[in-house]
């Protein structure tokens, strides 16, 4: 949480120069603390659905030990779901009619698969516009990660993504770009994070539409941008939610498929993940499988246990700072009532008060 600036040390001033939250001491004395609600819009297909409920709430509740935090799963009617996904949002998920009667001091929204080649034309996607309409107007900052950051540029600021040709997959170095900016305040100036993509937006897209670019990386782009007010929409084009494993489980599923027929080549390896040693076991194992199919065997096991035990996290110490940057400043800015995005005497236009130069 932030701090108090309870004298005139010019170190308060020195901080909040520096993207630093500093309270003014009068209003950190009238201040009524609330938990915060977050509302979290998972578009993933059912199999996916729960493990980012984990990561996103994890995300969230480790960012900050101090705050409560209330987070309200919802998805889209429009998403064709199994029984079992299905059985799973009736029972735990709030409807987006409730949600929106409610009030939300923050959103998240995932990414989903898409199937077609435009996104336009995905059923989710006039439902998804309602929804960020929506939150625009009533909800002080969103977080859209991946897809919906596609999404967004496209209905908001006429920006389509570009196909890359291949899949943008492995763990990669960043730079943060704007080191004054509140949502990087005490981040690393260079750190990593998962990429997971066939798609993408570039900075010279971002910078077009007149938003602002945070962090970015040589290899992979862009993941981290705001809006054109700094705050009410955040972009990320990474996953720094993903779990240690999370690249891993594509692989292998990657893996299965291409044993199975449905893939005609064999995954590459994920980029600046694995280990020399891992990289080593694997390419024994794509030896082993492939013999095993010009033999017409059973393929060999996956050697997830042995990989999983080189593998390491470079990327959720910085995702917690970014995310505990967010929340923070959100609660700094949020109305005491949910319903209504900012307090009185904050202007949307610039919640952060922060001079453009």
């Amino acid at each position: 949480m932030p701090l108090v600036a309870n004298s005139e040390l010019p170190t308060f001033s020195r901080l909040q120069q520096e993207g630093q939250t500093v309270l003014a001491g009068a209003y950190a004395l009238r201040q009524d603390i609330r938990a915060m609600h977050i509302g979290l819009l998972n578009m993933m297909p059912d199999a996916a659905l729960a493990a980012t409920e984990r990561q996103f709430f994890r995300l969230v509740g480790e960012s900050n030990q101090i705050a409560q935090f209330y987070l309200h799963p919802f998805t889209l009617d429009a998403l064709k779901r199994g029984p079992k996904g299905r059985q799973h949002v009736e029972r735990y998920y709030e409807p987006w009619e409730q949600i929106q009667e409610q009030g939300l001091d923050a959103l998240i929204i995932t990414g989903a698969n898409v199937t077609q080649p435009d996104l336009s034309l995905e059923p989710f996607w006039k439902p998804l516009i309602q929804v960020i309409d929506w939150a625009h107007e009533n909800v002080t900052s969103t977080l859209c990660s991946c897809l919906a950051t596609h999404a967004v540029m496209q209905f908001r600021y006429g920006q389509t993504r570009s196909p890359l040709g291949f899949k943008r997959w492995g763990v990669y170095s960043h730079r943060v770009v704007d080191r004054t900016h509140p949502l990087v305040a005490g981040v690393n100036t260079r750190f990593d994070v998962p990429h997971s993509r066939f798609n993408h937006v570039s900075r010279e897209q971002f910078e077009a539409a007149g938003l602002k670019v945070l962090a970015e990386s040589e290899e992979a782009g862009v993941h981290l941008a705001v809006s054109e007010d700094e705050f009410r929409i955040v972009f990320f084009q990474g996953h720094p939610e993903y779990d240690l494993i999370s690249l891993l489980k594509e692989y292998k599923r990657e893996v299965k498929r291409y044993a199975a027929g449905e893939r005609p080549d064999y995954p590459p390896v994920v980029q600046n993940y694995f280990s020399l040693k891992s990289q080593a076991i694997l390419e024994e194992h794509r030896e082993q499988l492939n013999l095993a199919l010009a033999r017409n065997e059973e393929p060999p096991e996956f050697p997830e246990q042995l990989i999983t035990e080189q593998l390491d996290n470079t990327w959720h110490d910085t995702a917690e700072a970014v995310i505990n940057n967010w929340i923070g400043n959100v609660y700094q800015y949020t109305h005491i009532d949910r319903k209504r995005p900012f307090r009185d005497e904050v202007d949307p236009a610039n919640p952060l008060n922060r001079s453009r130069g």
